[in-house]
């Protein structure tokens, strides 16, 4: 108990501090480990070597070749191509600038991985087209905001990697396929309500129609992006190649697409490179932290007690997964995605294991929420990245996202209350669902 007390004291108010969250987790994590070592030193020592154990597992090397791959994507020119695909498929909906920015962060978030990187390759080319087009921007700025972690559920996805390690073992494949659903449902709930706001007039009614000959075009220059992911999960789901050898062939693959569109210089190169090095960093050294505050949590007994708290609180499945959803949606306006699944799934996936529930789809439901909080102020890292490519303050984009909430979270209690929605598709195409 006490080092649990000095873990949640010290992280809180380092928190609070306006310290890195990386930092918050190591410092509170030394600290609590002193009350069960001989002395400072020997604490220091021991969290040292945790972190690097930690980080010595094959499975993480998909991390930096996936954020790389991204890098690439996104300074390769292929995100034009994604966009004018989206065009075709959403442009005859009322709103349709505004559907088609949804759309074209399901295809880009999906393919590089990063919703910041979404947001910003979507922002940048639609917000000059809206604007001209005389949409509300905060509104669709907001719809930027909403969709852009999208492509965090749908693979391939580095969430999902983190969720796999840290919940020891649970299949990569399975939770790649188990993501299509929810990603898509997450997706549909915000056009759903776009569709309402063009129908009652907050947004234009217009609709852009392609000729059979112009969609054939764009799915022609969208096609060698999309085959990224059918080798991706072809290979995964045939079991050709792990995870890892898929970031790799990922890597490859976009580099290579992106010297046969001539649209990478060796400075472009070299910024993905080191854009790739700077955000593999600031991963890893989250990755370490907080698996050896797992490791910490685990070594005294503390996820024990947590788990008997929250067991004690009631032991009915559905209320404490709705325990869950509140407790994750609230944490993680203040946590990004990565720290959000390395601290909280050791704590709740006992539980949920003990009520049954599967932790392919445990783990879809979390994703689930802290995708919400990238995008929910104080503190989302895609609010401002869209409202700097809208033009529009964080207060005036704010406000038009509170009702896309609203239909998130019905999508997210459908994620949470249907198994299904997760566990079906892995039945079907796998033959399994953990």
């Amino acid at each position: 108990m006490n080092a649990l007390m000095i873990l949640g004291v010290v992280f809180t108010l380092l928190l609070l501090f306006g310290v890195p969250v990386s930092f918050c987790i190591g410092i509170a994590t030394v600290l609590a480990l002193f009350t069960v070592t001989p002395s400072i030193d020997t604490a220091l020592i021991v969290s040292a070597q945790r972190v690097a154990s930690s980080l010595d597992n094959f499975t993480l090397v998909a991390i930096p070749l996936f954020i790389l791959a991204g890098s690439l994507m996104n300074t390769g020119g292929i995100a034009l191509r994604l966009i004018d695909l989206a065009k075709v498929l959403v442009g005859w909906l009322p709103g349709s600038l505004a559907q088609i920015s949804v759309v074209a962060n399901v295809l880009f978030g999906a393919i590089s991985g990063s919703a910041v990187a979404s947001a910003a390759s979507v922002g940048s080319t639609m917000s000059p087209l809206q604007r001209k087009a005389g949409y509300n921007m905060p509104i669709c700025a907001a719809a930027n905001v909403a969709a852009s972690p999208c492509g965090l559920l749908i693979p391939p996805s580095g969430a999902l990697i983190i969720y796999s390690l840290i919940s020891g073992g649970t299949p990569v494949d399975v939770l790649f396929v188990a993501g299509y659903i929810p990603g898509i449902l997450m997706a549909l709930s915000i056009m759903v309500w776009l569709h309402i706001l063009a129908r009652r007039g907050d947004l234009p009614n217009d609709v852009h129609r392609y000729t059979r000959q112009e969609a054939l075009l764009a799915f022609w220059r969208a096609l060698p992006a999309l085959t990224m992911v059918l080798i991706i999960m072809g290979g995964i789901v045939g079991g050709i190649f792990t995870a890892t050898e898929a970031a790799g062939a990922a890597a490859a693959y976009t580099l290579v697409l992106s010297l046969l569109y001539r649209s990478l210089s060796w400075k472009k190169l070299f910024d993905a490179m080191l854009s790739a090095a700077v955000g593999t960093a600031v991963v890893m050294l989250m990755v370490g932290v907080s698996m050896t505050m797992s490791w910490l949590l685990a070594s005294t007994g503390s996820i024990t007690v947590l788990s008997n708290a929250i067991t004690s609180f009631s032991d009915n499945p559905i209320v404490l997964l709705t325990l869950f959803n509140v407790l994750l949606l609230l944490l993680g306006t203040f946590l990004d995605i990565t720290p959000g699944l390395l601290i909280f799934t050791p704590i709740f996936l006992p539980v949920a294991m003990q009520l049954g529930i599967s932790p392919v789809h445990f783990g879809i439901i979390i994703t689930f929420n802290l995708c919400i909080g990238i995008a929910t102020p104080p503190v989302g890292s895609t609010l401002f990245v869209a409202a700097r490519m809208a033009n529009v303050t964080l207060s005036e984009l704010t406000k038009p996202l509170m009702p896309m909430f609203f239909f998130l979270i019905v999508a997210l209690c459908m994620v949470t209350y249907i198994p299904a929605l997760s566990l079906w598709l892995p039945q079907v195409v796998l033959g399994k669902v953990g």
